[in-house]
Parts: structure tokens; C-alpha cells; sequence
């Protein structure tokens, strides 16, 4: 069960012990898109689970909304929504190496301020880049920065949020991005730069 209450004393210690935080996703991307296609994903909880490019879920959700059709603009965003589950916890762990008892015990879990194992930062963040994969023509992540302020657990329904705040020119643009969960606790939020252009022929 849950601590009664996650307040700001909570959210301090929790963004003190972030100690893994990252300046660009790009890294959390590569780890899930391998966690996905990896072929010893059996070993750690979850049979192996290959994806292909361009593929979605039936508990996925997407949503993207523009100003114009043609191209990207300003106040253009996207928003995308999963669960994440513990075998993607499990999954990231193998890929990215990061074994922090914090995710992956629940003896341990259980006697530290929090009660129960969190979601890696790194994977929530990594639920951006995913919202990006939903954007027209080719993304590219420029840099990335986060800014975590509540731990979410695994089992959490979570939405990355980006939208597209200033266009820098040549393709480039910056981002503001959030993940909340379902009942609106934002856990993280930050900008991102991108590059956009069109997919190869």
C-alpha cells in the first residue's frame, strides 16, 4: 500500500535520490527500444516481446493535435498514454543495467519513505520520446531536460505531453514536456529541442 501521503518533504527526498537524471533522452529511448526486441527480455519476467517500427497498442494511446496539417507549428501537441507495467520495469532494468533495489525489490521498497518500488526515472522520461515517435515526418531529439517532482509506480497509467513552444528555424524546435499521472500529479516536467524533418524516400 501506498504512503497516505506523498508531500514536499517526500518530493525533495525523492528528487534528491534521482541521482541517474539525464540530460537527454535519447539514451531512455534506445533502452526501451531494446528492452522490446531483446532477446533475453525472458529472463527477466516477461517472454520476448519484439517490436516492429511504426507499431501501436490496443492500451496505448495517442493523441495529436495541429494547427496545420502540412507542417508543424506552434501550439501544435502531442499527447501519448500507457501503463506502465512491471515488465516493462523489469525490461528496463536489463536494458539500461540500472538494478536500484528502489525498482526492483519490495522488501526493500517497503522500509524506505516510499512503501513501495517506483518506475526508474529514466523510463517515465522516456514515455516523451514516445509522444515524439507520434509527430509527422522524421524527429530527432536535440537535447532534453527533466525536472522530477513526484516518483510514479509501477502499474501507473501515464501521458507524456509536448508541445511545440518556439520555432527555432532549420528544422529545429523547442518543446515543453510533461508526464502526469491519470488523476493530473505531474511527475515530471522540462523542454526539449528536436529537429523535423521529412521521412527518407
Amino acid at each position: 500500500m501506498r504512503s497516505p501521503s506523498h508531500g514536499t518533504t517526500l518530493v525533495d527526498t525523492w528528487t534528491t535520490a534521482t541521482t541517474y537524471m539525464f540530460s537527454s533522452a535519447v539514451a531512455a529511448n534506445r533502452a526501451m527500444t531494446g528492452a522490446a526486441s531483446d532477446d533475453s527480455a525472458a529472463d527477466c519476467g516477461q517472454a520476448n516481446d519484439r517490436i516492429e517500427a511504426g507499431e501501436t497498442r490496443p492500451e496505448w494511446h495517442a493523441e495529436f493535435t495541429d494547427t496545420d496539417p502540412d507542417s508543424l507549428g506552434i501550439g501544435d501537441s502531442v499527447a501519448f498514454t500507457k501503463t506502465v507495467t512491471e515488465a516493462d520495469v523489469r525490461a528496463f532494468a536489463a536494458a539500461s543495467g540500472d538494478t536500484n533495489p528502489l525498482h526492483l525489490d519490495a522488501d526493500y521498497a517497503e522500509r524506505t519513505q516510499f512503501h513501495e518500488r517506483l518506475i526508474h526515472g529514466v523510463l517515465v522520461g522516456s514515455l516523451v520520446s514516445a509522444a515524439l515517435a507520434r509527430l509527422p515526418g522524421l524527429v530527432v531529439y536535440l537535447s532534453q531536460d527533466f525536472e522530477f517532482h513526484a516518483p510514479a509506480y509501477p502499474g501507473d497509467r501515464l501521458t507524456a505531453t509536448i508541445e511545440i513552444a518556439e520555432d527555432l528555424s532549420d528544422g529545429r524546435y523547442r518543446l515543453m514536456t510533461t508526464v502526469t499521472t491519470d488523476d493530473e500529479k505531474t511527475v515530471i516536467d522540462g523542454e526539449a529541442v528536436v529537429l523535423s524533418g521529412p521521412h527518407p524516400e
